[in-house]
């Protein structure tokens, strides 16, 4: 069995997990919505982030632990927030719960807008059915970055100057994702495409991984891995 066909499965099972299968619903006038979770003793924050179909946007800089915007016009596409705190590791999960209206088209709309605090390190992980995700993740405290996709575009965007290193994993489905990472950290990544392939810039074979100048030459103190398949699309890992 070849690889596409071991991928394939993966990358439905997310869609449909995500998506549903109830019938479509009329679009609706905008709805404009914030949530704001204010900064507290949590030194670890886990964000958990499910979202249906739309567009994602998150990126760093929040004054707040996090700082959210919701605008879409599709009734059942309202977002469920849930934030609890141990004092030491607060937990985030956003979610859009609804298994109705999930096929985008027409005037249908949803954008989730999401910052979080630079200071709080994160463990990312992203559930996307339908749509777009950029994550300019640059600035962000990174523990770890997890992204199942299921159609649709992903860019996630990782130059920035770590002090720990973390690891990335991502499950494409269908559609591409562009992975941009800092030139000057090691990187060391396993990546295996689907029908579309995996296409590199600043990073060269090794084995079977692929790994750049900074990981060879162990000029750098801290080290992001990557574990990367993709399904139907290409996959672009970029350190330049």
């Amino acid at each position: 069995m070849s690889k596409t066909l071991l991928l394939l499965p993966v990358a439905s099972f997310a869609f449909l997990g995500l998506t549903g299968c109830g019938p479509l619903e009329e679009a609706g006038p905008m709805q404009h919505e914030t949530k704001d979770i204010e900064l507290d003793k949590s030194e670890i924050l886990k964000l958990d982030v499910r979202l249906g179909v739309g567009e994602l946007k998150v990126s760093g800089g929040a004054k707040k632990l996090v700082e959210a915007a919701f605008d879409y016009n599709v009734p059942s596409w309202k977002p469920d927030v849930s934030y609890s705190s141990t004092g030491f590791r607060g937990n985030l999960r956003i979610e859009q719960r609804s298994d109705r209206g999930t096929s985008m088209g027409g005037n249908q709309k949803c954008t989730w807008d999401i910052r979080v605090n630079d200071a709080v390190a994160t463990d990312f992980d992203f559930k996307f059915g339908v749509g777009e995700a950029t994550l300019n993740l640059a600035t962000a405290n990174i523990r770890s970055l997890t992204l199942n996709m299921g159609v649709g575009e992903a860019k996630i965007d990782l130059r920035g100057k770590p002090t720990k290193d973390y690891n990335v994993e991502v499950r494409g489905g269908v559609g591409e994702a562009t992975i941009q990472l800092p030139k000057d950290v090691a990187i060391v990544a396993e990546a295996k495409g689907g029908i579309g392939g995996i296409e590199t810039r600043g990073l060269m074979k090794d084995g079977d991984r692929y790994v750049n100048d900074a990981y060879r030459k162990r000029t750098s103190p801290v080290t992001i891995r990557l574990d990367v398949k993709g399904g139907v699309g290409s996959i672009n890992l970029i350190a330049e």
